[in-house]
């Protein structure tokens, strides 16, 4: 996937230092980095959008609740 591509994705949204991450149920994880609010989303399901900015990060440009 290049960089600069656009994600809508759907997971687990868990605590990783600096970056939380988003493991997918295909296994996989994101590192997301937001602006913003997303404490109280951190152990639930969650959808986001963004822009992948680096091999495993997304810009997040909107994540809610699933």
């Amino acid at each position: 996937m290049p960089r600069g591509s656009r994600h809508e994705l759907t997971g687990i949204l868990l605590e990783n230092g600096p970056y939380p991450v988003l493991r997918v149920e295909d296994g996989g994880q994101w590192r997301l980095d937001i602006s913003g609010r997303h404490h109280h989303l951190l152990g639930c399901r969650v959808r986001v959008s963004g822009t992948r900015s680096e091999f495993d990060m997304l810009d997040v440009k909107r994540i809610e609740p699933d």
